[in-house]
């Protein structure tokens, strides 16, 4: 059967150049594992290299186009193609068009062969002697992720999930018998509206930058350990572990950042899985960047540093095996994928692979990994921060063993083990946020002490009172700007109990001792010499983000209330436990009635329609004003909106008005679903003099006078204009006045009506006409529709720009470092961290266009 308006010749160039990229990848590993093999043969060894090289471009290239292709079917709504079918619709923006390519796991696993293909390249630009042994990692890892996409049978197994497979050839139904099938296929079933935000156009590439850079000390603690250069590979993989730390803390906190501003719990981190899973191989990382600082300048802690690069990209691979095979279940808001899938078994098989690899190699040349057996002393800098990485490493195990209890439940063994030993399998902690929290609260206290002092430490030994001396001042001067805090601004955190709020006193002294005593030493150690100082500057961005999460959460404060005006609507459900939260914290407005909330009047002037199908804006209108003079001293535009889906669903995205010192995040609770029905009542038209009354049901209304051609308020006419205005006070039983200004205009004798609308009395008001013996006539209709409302919850976190303040200074300091360990020349340096900064800028700015 020849079916017709198919464009096939896309898909046909894509699977042949994923295919093409799985054999390059292939051979690449081969030729690069072989070029290391025979290193000790000059000759043989660089014709070894060539080809790999040659294979590696192949890769790339093909990698490039297959992209290209899948967003070309994507922006041009190839609806034949399922991939397009599944994520794109019709009514997509472009930059939500890339959005929708990495949403599933085909695509996401895209993106991450290109990110390892950007990483490779740069590699093999800054050429050195690791080449073969840590590309020969980094293209296995990339035949691995073409695999998963290629989308091919061998006998009847399929192997890996093609991009460009048909939707007549995956989905039953009878449409697809008919060659003219595309006909009927008017939309795609389009990007889930959780992902419908800029934040997600930028957080997966750089999350999928940070994943694939990880690849790199993995690679460099293999080339070491086969190559027997068991010392040599710290120092070269510095950078690029300074890089990978930076750009996956980023992009974990870009994802912070999305679900501030597109979930409507309130937040930016809610322990949830997938959350966590991305941050344990970040946090271990870390713990490895200090490790290996520690050998660099004394020898030791060698073996931890190639355990932890290691484990670095094998906790990678499992948050890519806990968000993408579905295992989760409903336990996160991020876990879009059924189980069950046929990749599923590739994506274990992936994580497997290298985690097995990296322990065999790390168990097998344990004891030929130079150590130092005496002990470190305790006024050394390497014993503080080794114990400080092993606090690290030991809260990244917390946190993965706890948001792994869906998985034991589900894994054969361990699961029948589980129900012999406990009675059942194991569920989550009634209040999981709450373990996370009160943990990892006292993780911030160590780490931040830690921060501190163990800088003012001297490598090996240091003498005498020398860190008493240095750290008084900052001592004393944290001291007093918490006793500070704690009496001007307290944090009003109460409902975990007392013990609790101290612990988190204890956590904002010990960020704010972190951030004093690192610019002590950056003032006066290092002299202000910001080429050295990257670690210094890091440190106090941590603590300024972690300080700014305290305070922000601690003190955040719900300003709706439902015992404003009595009125109570069902309130909207948290996205990540599914229950439903306070009715009270919730203010509902009824359209175009000014309502109080706190310092602010606010009023829902009006909705209006979202490029989207579906979407909704509601234009609500904060006003602040003098008290004693009523002047306003302030007002602004909030534009929250809703998603109201077919299954009567809704998903509500906040809008955030944002000062230096506060946040006022605001999002739809509830809002009518279906107001759209046309309203059939009829306008029942009076005659009226200046001063007369008529009557409604709920009340009655005066004709105050005629204006001819005003230029106040909504109107804004012009003298020679032909208009009329009636002046009308409404006043309802309960003794509420209202202002209404029906009109009526002769332009180029057309006769226009403009109506009146009192939302709050279901009122229509018509300027019909002047009767003959100068009359208004005037229609008067009560609709027979819900009153318009919208019911929303206005949150105020203070000082929340800290949080991502302290992101981008830790972020600058993590490059400054980079830099610094790059060796590259003060030019050079300024030139990749302006690169850098401009590629941020043109991502934000793209995807907020």
């Amino acid at each position: 059967m020849n079916f017709e308006g198919e464009h096939l010749l896309p898909g046909q160039l894509g699977h042949f150049f994923v295919i093409l990229a799985f054999i390059a990848s292939l051979v690449a590993t081969v030729a690069w594992f072989n070029a290391n093999r025979t290193a000790s043969i000059p000759d043989r060894a660089q014709s070894w290299l060539k080809l790999a090289r040659a294979a590696f471009i192949t890769q790339v290239l093909s990698a490039l186009i297959v992209f290209g292709i899948v967003y070309y079917i994507c922006a041009n709504h190839y609806f034949e193609y399922l991939y397009v079918y599944k994520h794109a619709s019709v009514e997509l923006e472009p930059k939500y068009l890339l959005a929708c390519i990495w949403e599933g796991q085909e695509g996401s696993f895209l993106l991450w062969a290109l990110c390892h293909s950007i990483i490779g390249s740069i590699f093999l630009l800054r050429k050195n002697t690791w080449e073969a042994p840590v590309m020969t990692i980094l293209s296995l890892a990339q035949a691995f992720l073409f695999m998963m996409i290629l989308g091919i049978y061998i006998f009847d197994v399929r192997i890996g999930n093609g991009l460009f497979v048909l939707t007549r050839n995956e989905l039953e139904a009878p449409i697809f018998n008919q060659p003219n099938y595309l006909n009927f296929i008017r939309d795609g079933i389009g990007l889930n509206v959780l992902l419908r935000n800029y934040w997600m156009v930028i957080h997966p590439p750089f999350l999928f930058l940070g994943f694939a850079a990880s690849i790199i000390p993995f690679g460099f603690a293999y080339a070491g350990l086969v190559t027997r250069r068991y010392k040599e590979w710290v120092k070269p993989v510095m950078p690029w572990l300074l890089f990978c730390t930076a750009v996956l803390g980023a992009g974990i906190m870009m994802g912070g950042k999305w679900a501030y501003e597109s979930l409507s719990f309130g937040g930016y981190w809610a322990w949830d899985p997938v959350e966590n899973a991305s941050l344990v191989p970040w946090l271990i990382l870390i713990a490895g960047l200090h490790t290996m600082l520690i050998f660099m300048h004394t020898g030791r802690a060698l073996r931890a540093s190639v355990l932890f690069a290691f484990l670095g990209f094998s906790f990678v691979l499992y948050s890519t095996f806990l968000t993408r095979t579905g295992i989760l279940g409903d336990t996160s808001v991020h876990s879009f994928t059924e189980a069950g899938s046929a990749i599923n078994v590739m994506i274990r098989t992936f994580m497997l692979f290298f985690t097995l690899l990296g322990l065999f190699l790390f168990f097998r040349h344990y004891k030929k990994i130079p150590a130092i057996h005496t002990e470190e002393k305790t006024n050394s800098r390497e014993f503080w921060m080794f114990i400080g990485s092993i606090v690290i490493f030991l809260s990244a195990i917390f946190i993965i063993a706890i948001t792994s209890i869906p998985v034991y439940n589900q894994l054969p063994g361990i699961k029948n083990l589980i129900i012999r030993l406990h009675g059942g399998p194991l569920a989550m902690p009634e209040d999981p946020e709450f373990l996370y929290n009160k943990v990892m609260a006292m993780v911030a206290i160590i780490l931040g002490l830690f921060t501190a002092i163990a800088q003012y430490f001297r490598y090996k030994d240091t003498p005498g009172n020398v860190v008493l001396k240095k750290i008084a001042l900052p001592t004393l001067v944290s001291a007093l700007v918490t006793l500070a805090v704690v009496l001007v601004y307290p944090l009003t955190y109460d409902k975990q109990g007392p013990g609790f709020k101290i612990a988190i006193y204890l956590g904002f002294f010990a960020m704010f001792y972190a951030m004093i005593a690192n610019g002590f030493y950056l003032a006066n150690v290092q002299k202000g010499k910001l080429k050295a100082a990257g670690g210094s500057i890091a440190h106090i961005g941590f603590a300024i983000m972690i300080a700014g999460m305290l305070v922000s959460s601690s003190n955040k404060q719900v300003i709706s209330s439902s015992l404003v005006n009595g009125i109570t609507f069902e309130a909207s459900k948290d996205p990540r436990t599914g229950k439903a939260e306070d009715p009270q914290e919730n203010l509902t407005l009824i359209r175009q009635v000014p309502t109080r909330m706190e310092r602010y009047e606010v009023t829902y002037l009006k909705d209006s329609a979202g490029h989207e199908k579906g979407r909704k804006f509601y234009q609500l209108q904060f006003t602040q004003k003098d008290k004693a003079t009523g002047k306003i001293n302030e007002q602004f535009m909030l534009y929250p909106d809703v998603y109201l889906m077919k299954d009567n669903n809704m998903s509500s995205n906040p809008d955030i008005r944002t000062y230096p010192t506060r946040d006022i995040f605001t999002f739809v609770s509830y809002a009518l679903k279906d107001n759209t029905a046309e309203d059939t009542t009829a306008f029942n038209e009076v005659v009226m003099n200046i001063k007369d009354t008529a009557f409604y049901s709920n009340g009655y209304m005066i004709l105050e006078g005629v204006l001819k051609n005003p230029n106040t308020g909504r109107f804004k006419y012009q003298p020679d204009d032909m208009a009329l205005v009636a002046d009308i006070r409404v006043v309802s039983k309960d003794t509420i006045q209202y202002a209404a200004q029906p009109a009526i205009e002769v332009d180029q004798d057309h006769l226009h009506h403009v109506d009146d609308t009192l939302y709050a009395q279901n009122l229509f008001l018509r300027f019909n006409g002047v009767t003959a013996d100068q009359k208004i006539r005037l229609g008067i209709r009560e609709s027979d529709k819900l009153i318009d409302f919208v019911t929303v919850k206005t949150i105020v976190f203070p000082y929340i720009n800290a949080v991502w303040a302290g992101l981008v200074i830790m972020i600058m300091g993590i490059f400054t470092s980079m830099v610094n360990r790059a060796g590259f020349s003060k030019t050079k340096g300024f030139v990749a961290l302006l690169a850098g900064a401009l590629f941020l800028v043109f991502m934000f700015l793209f995807a907020n266009n």
